[in-house]
């Protein structure tokens, strides 16, 4: 296997009409394969404006199984232009049992890895516990035939736990589909330290652990006007040693395709060794809460 991979990530702008959102994912996930792409992955919950800037009962009948429709539609064009792709979906696991999950379909058409989001955030306009019941696959990676990927969501973007876990199992890339963006009555105030870190934060996974970091956000302003949020697109990808090597604007539309070279993931640990100076028999503590002893 080649040390070298190209991944494609797709910036999107959603649509009310989940068929228009996926009408358009495909063109573009065409159009990244014929640019050279070799994994793909589209933005959280890419089939629908992010539902879950309310708490609204009727936003279930959107969900789907895993098997399903969408997945059925996403593999076929796998199979057909031999690319793997990574497909955020609201999962229906059973009725009154919801995820936000994704799934990676490998170049012959099949679902080769199932991951369900572990963090669920519930803040203003990110009512996600309404919705997601927390995952319970647990931290995954999935060995492809372009190099060993993880795939996390969002929210546990933030967790430096769930990126340690996911490169521990094996992850040469993560992968963040993500939907994040600034409540317009704070982006003058807020937004700028906003931004930044969340980008800091993915950086310092990308160092800690010696991988690539691959972040997929939407774009455009979704919600009631005096509640919306503005999707601050700023897809990303970092190498191992924290460099920026693509990213995308924060407003338009794009596929931003980029060189990794999993080559890096080896000589960047042996010469940051934080893998080898771990001390898991002191770490006994993580599995507690704060206390004030």
């Amino acid at each position: 296997m080649s040390s070298l991979t190209k991944v494609a990530l797709v910036q999107m702008k959603m649509d009310a009409d989940p068929k228009k959102n996926l009408s358009k994912a495909i063109e573009k996930i065409k159009l990244a394969k014929k640019k050279g792409a070799q994994i793909i992955c589209l933005p959280e919950l890419f089939l629908t404006h992010y539902f879950c800037q309310e708490e609204n009962h009727d936003n279930f009948a959107i969900a789907e199984k895993i098997p399903g429709k969408t997945t059925n539609t996403l593999c076929e064009l796998a199979k057909k232009i031999s690319v793997i792709i990574i497909v955020p979906l609201f999962e229906k696991k059973v009725s009154g049992l919801y995820h936000n999950s994704c799934v990676v379909i490998d170049e012959k058409g099949k679902i080769f890895g199932h991951y369900r989001k572990m963090h669920i955030p519930d803040d203003p306009q990110y009512y996600e516990k309404f919705y997601f019941t927390p995952g319970d696959l647990g931290f995954k990676s999935f060995n492809t035939k372009h190099g060993t990927i993880g795939t996390l969501i969002c929210w546990d973007q933030w967790f430096p736990e769930a990126a340690r876990l996911t490169a521990l199992k094996g992850a040469e890339i993560i992968f963040y589909p993500t939907a994040i963006g600034w409540h317009l009555r704070e982006k003058k105030e807020f937004g700028k330290s906003q931004l930044n870190a969340w980008l800091t934060i993915q950086r310092s996974h990308a160092i800690a652990n010696g991988v690539f970091v691959v972040s997929v956000n939407r774009v455009g302003t979704e919600g009631e006007k005096n509640k919306s949020i503005e999707f601050w697109g700023n897809s990303i990808v970092f190498d191992p040693n924290g460099n920026i090597i693509a990213e995308g604007s924060n407003d338009k539309e794009e596929i931003i395709i980029c060189n990794i070279d999993l080559s890096k993931v080896e000589k960047v640990r042996q010469h940051w060794p934080f893998l080898r100076d771990r001390r898991i028999d002191q770490y006994h503590g993580l599995l507690k809460n704060p206390s004030n002893e």
